[in-house]
């Protein structure tokens, strides 16, 4: 005789309560909890049974008095699902857990039925847990259901909620865009769909909305978002995935300081709302080439000093070859001050000075200066003038000891160089002031174009926005130095969102095509609708679009967007958990007109 399998098509009672949410005041209270079981546990005539579900954890209780349900008690394991019916009961004083929200009441339970048994989890279902990413992305519904995940996930949801609700309110309209379009390289790789009506042709997916918004200006939306998916083949990190959300807006008649205006009240609404912070507006702003003088990246964390220090005229005619060579050819030499490096040893000053070099840089030469007098790596090549000229522009000394890290050569290059070390030391140090937990900054003027390999020139951001006014005559003649009206939002060292003032002029769009290498016939083949919308009446316009997954790790306090995205995708761009990208029948690979080339190893 076989095994009879019972399948609990549906419960026999609905569910009344959510199990996170009783407290003393529902004392009394019959209820019907469901949900996964998380432990239990046998305590003289009582057993215990701590039950789960997304609002939170509650504690059910049952004696010896009830045999069947104890005995049924003691065969449940961790993640089965089960439903419990009883009553509410305040639990005595000498039990009652104040780390539990529902501490302080337990379920007498009367009934039970159990909907699915589990098997043994891969790994322990919760926070403590020691299990790789890889064993979480393959089980990804089981670590779904850690404490972490369940408030990261909701707090996605929130930051949307509130998204929508500010935007809504300020007169915006959400207006969807497609996600098979035509594909206009923007800078990474498209993920391209083939068509199956139309063989050998195919359409991309969006790497953001960018030229259906600027259509919705031309049409005279006006004020337009959309919490919008964006899909990048591009290589992977902790803030980069290959489908991301983002807030993407976009508005006529403004200007940079509009656009500002806009977030930073939604910022100021967000971060107040679901933070408990509250956001002082207008946000610091930094022109490009200050933010790359003083804090070596266009991403800085303003939570700390460490401000970077130019001495360029201190090398000009010094004696240490070097800087004074670098000084020479158009370079710069800058540094920073740190207290704490005083105590430095000499490995523990190659390790920086090899993280420098990672970056390009020649090498790292330090100052130090302390109650003993002041003492450097080059001293040989300075006099004693010179060496105390340096620690006075840095302002240390026996009054104020530290220790001074120089670094010589092509402006781009140091700057690399000091940002990185600036971001480690800050990071080592913790010198993150915690009363300041969220630091924003716009950066703006950001350069409009950058040479490009092999030599001619490639968007800074993208074409598509438009140069600054007194900037304009430089097109003509020395195009790397127009700036654009090109802004980052950027809070703790992180790029939460970018966007530009757009080009609305036909002529001046095709110019600067022009100038990135896209002759007439290209750019007409790849953006001929948007040229021909420029003709019939295209307002002046400008957005922004602002990462969902970015924001939400700031606010959450982690380091990974990967911890905010129901079912991520690993560093090479895989889905562990259904095995995605994955292989298709050949059948549908004739459906649309597509031969895969099988490559040997090594190809």
């Amino acid at each position: 005789m076989t095994d009879q399998i019972i399948y609990h098509i549906a419960p026999r009672w609905k569910r009344t309560r959510y199990c996170g949410e009783l407290r003393p005041s529902d004392g009394g209270e019959r209820v019907v909890l469901a949900g996964w079981v998380k432990k239990v546990r046998e305590f003289g005539d009582l057993t215990f049974l701590d039950l789960w579900d997304r609002s939170g954890l509650v504690q059910a209780v049952v004696d010896a008095k009830r045999p069947g349900l104890m005995e049924l008690f003691r065969s449940l394991r961790a993640e089965d699902v089960v439903a419990v019916a009883g009553t509410v009961v305040r639990r005595p004083a000498e039990m009652v857990n104040p780390q539990m929200a529902t501490g302080e009441v337990e379920i007498a339970v009367e009934e039970a039925e159990v909907f699915n048994r589990s098997k043994t989890p891969p790994f322990n279902v919760s926070d403590k847990a020691k299990a790789g990413d890889d064993l979480r992305l393959r089980y990804r519904y089981l670590d779904l259901r850690r404490d972490s995940m369940q408030r990261n996930i909701r707090l996605r949801h929130d930051l949307a909620m509130n998204v929508r609700r500010f935007l809504a309110g300020d007169g915006f309209l959400e207006i969807e865009t497609p996600m098979l379009v035509r594909r206009t390289p923007e800078g990474a790789r498209d993920y391209l769909v083939p068509s199956r009506l139309q063989p050998g042709r195919f359409y991309a997916l969006p790497q953001s909305p960018q030229l259906y918004k600027q259509i919705l200006m031309v049409s005279g939306f006006d004020r337009y978002f959309q919490l919008a998916r964006c899909l990048r083949d591009e290589d992977l990190r902790a803030d980069r995935q290959p489908e991301h959300t983002q807030i993407d807006i976009e508005m006529s008649f403004v200007d940079e300081e509009d656009v500002f205006a806009v977030v930073e009240r939604m910022m100021a609404g967000i971060f107040g709302e679901l933070a408990g912070v509250r956001l002082d507006a207008p946000f610091r702003r930094i022109d490009y080439d200050e933010a790359m003088a003083r804090y070596g990246t266009d991403k800085p964390d303003l939570r700390f000093g460490l401000e970077i220090v130019d001495v360029s005229d201190l090398f000009a005619s010094s004696g240490f070859n070097v800087f004074r060579e670098a000084v020479r050819t158009g370079g710069v030499v800058r540094g920073i001050v740190l207290e704490e490096g005083l105590s430095f040893s000499k490995s523990r000053i190659r390790k920086f000075e090899e993280l420098v070099r990672r970056q390009g840089a020649g090498g790292l030469a330090t100052v130090s200066a302390g109650p003993d007098g002041i003492d450097s790596s080059i001293a040989k090549f300075l006099s004693p003038e010179e060496t105390g000229t340096l620690a006075e522009r840095f302002g240390v000394g026996p009054a104020r000891p530290g220790l001074v890290m120089l670094v010589g050569g092509p402006a781009d290059t140091t700057a690399a160089a000091l940002g990185a070390l600036r971001s480690a030391l800050g990071a080592e140090y913790r010198l993150q002031d915690a009363a300041d937990a969220f630091s924003f900054v716009w950066i703006n003027r950001f350069p409009l174009l950058l040479p490009a390999e092999g030599g001619g020139w490639e968007p800074a951001h993208h074409i598509f926005s438009i140069p600054l006014e007194e900037d304009l005559p430089l097109l003509d003649g020395d195009p790397g130095r127009v700036r654009g009206h090109l802004y980052d939002l950027v809070c703790n060292g992180v790029e939460l969102g970018s966007g530009s003032i757009r080009v609305h002029h036909r002529a001046l769009q095709e110019k600067l095509f022009a100038l990135i290498g896209l002759d007439r016939e290209t750019a007409e083949h790849r953006f001929g609708f948007l040229l021909e919308a420029f003709e019939h009446g295209a307002p002046p316009h400008g957005g922004i679009a602002l990462g969902v997954d970015r924001i939400a790790m700031i606010l959450g306090g982690e380091s990974s967007i990967r911890d905010f995205i129901a079912f991520p995708k690993t560093q090479k761009a895989t889905s562990l958990m259904e095995g995605a990208p994955s292989t298709v029948e050949r059948s549908l690979l004739d459906d649309l007109h597509i031969r895969v080339i099988e490559r040997s190893d090594g190809e």
